[in-house]
């Protein structure tokens, strides 16, 4: 990434400036997605190792020498990377200057570590009042098992997930992706601009909580209130959707599709143009159905029976009925709809060279969609230390060292 400063980033957080001490997912992917939006990300790793997941792998990409974890680059884009040592008197001097000048620092320490370290909130607030603080745990900051250390996985199976996921209650799943951290991360993102917000009103910075069992909790959606008000505990019943019918993964001839008939217009014209009787026992209202579920599959895997995929899809498409394929990645990021949304960004990686990334979520536009006003330049994420001389040199503070301080000068 080249040398840059606030200044010269586009998107809404162009001229804010995120510190990234964070490490695995959660917490960097809170801190890309800022820098998708315009902020300039500092990314602060330990010497000689890095982050975590600069180690993940396989797969690895690049020369044997030098091999590039591709779960690193997965949630590093728009970054800068310096190496400190915090237990240094450099990596406390470098630490300090950079949260002197921060709008956002985001970390996922387990509580305790970084008043340990001498970065205490009230240390962080002494040293910059304005400063947000994005602070992302495992099972939350306080309770009686927070200071349990958080992994996907095990948030996934503790707050839930994986008894909801899977082809029946005896075969919980876990997400095919680290969910819990990506949504942690969601949270953590959102959480920090409704800070930055407030703070243009009150001057002040905020501390801003989440945790990957809040992520998880947060979205159980229906399957929430279907335990807390119903009193119903749900349970894992594959492609099938729990209260709507028929939404799911069918067979057809040689593949299989899906669909969503989520109303009852939809389910009449759909059940008509396919020689089911809508009205039939124990088919007709949405409820029927749900409670038939065996019944109703059976009923549209029989009459898909003729058709293969895409001459089914097609078919759906004319009579109006929400349907698609299961594709896989490769197909995905080959789908032209894909790249006109601006998922998939182009860069050139310091030792890959020119490499293709999952793009950012969300775009922006002038009024009247004149103009796209999106973060346009994206940048490759760093590899460790890249950017420690450049960063050190717009500080003003003096060359690296990591001569450990004195235990008595030690918080």
């Amino acid at each position: 990434m080249p040398d840059t400063t606030t200044d010269t980033l586009e998107g809404p957080l162009a001229g804010t400036l995120v510190v990234d001490l964070s490490r695995a997912l959660a917490g960097p992917h809170a801190a890309m997605m800022l820098g998708d939006l315009g902020a300039r990300v500092i990314k602060i790793e330990n010497p000689g190792t890095g982050d975590d997941t600069r180690g993940w792998g396989p797969p690895f990409v690049g020369p044997a020498e030098n091999p590039q974890a591709t779960y690193f680059l997965s949630c590093n884009r728009n970054k800068e990377s310096v190496a400190l040592d915090l237990k240094s008197d450099d990596g406390v001097q470098v630490l300090r200057a950079l949260v002197e000048r921060a709008d956002v620092l985001v970390e996922n320490f387990r509580p305790g570590v970084l008043d340990r370290l001498g970065f205490s909130v009230e240390e962080l607030h002494r040293l910059n009042p304005r400063l947000v603080v994005l602070s992302i745990t495992g099972f939350g900051h306080d309770g009686p098992e927070s200071r349990r250390s958080g992994y996907d996985q095990i948030v996934q199976g503790e707050a839930g997930l994986m008894s909801l996921t899977g082809s029946g209650p005896e075969d919980p799943q876990r997400v095919g992706v680290p969910i819990a951290d990506l949504l942690a991360g969601m949270n953590g993102a959102y959480g920090a601009l409704a800070a930055l917000y407030e703070r243009e009103r009150t001057g002040q910075g905020k501390v801003v909580r989440t945790s990957l069992l809040s992520a998880v909790v947060g979205v159980h959606a229906f399957q929430g209130t279907r335990t807390t008000v119903a009193h119903e505990v749900p349970a894992a019943q594959g492609n099938h959707h729990p209260s709507i019918a028929p939404y799911g993964l069918f067979s057809c001839r040689g593949g299989r599709v899906q669909i969503s008939v989520g109303s009852e217009k939809l389910w009449r014209t759909f059940a008509q143009a396919f020689g089911i009787d809508p009205e039939r026992a124990g088919f007709a209202s949405n409820a029927d159905r749900v409670r038939n579920r065996p019944a109703v599959i059976a009923a549209v895997e029989e009459a898909f029976a003729s058709y293969g995929p895409e001459e089914l899809l097609t078919r759906l498409e004319q009579i109006g009925i929400p349907a698609g394929k299961v594709r896989t990645l490769d197909e995905v990021y080959a789908w032209e709809q894909v790249r006109s949304q601006g998922l998939v960004v182009g860069v050139e990686h310091e030792v890959l060279g020119p490499v293709e990334l999952p793009g950012p979520a969300v775009r922006f536009f002038a009024p009247g969609d004149a103009d796209e006003t999106t973060r346009r330049a994206h940048a490759a994420p760093p590899v460790l230390d890249q950017h420690g001389g450049s960063v050190r040199a717009w500080l003003g503070t003096t060359g690296p060292g990591t001569t450990p301080r004195p235990k008595e000068a030690r918080r």
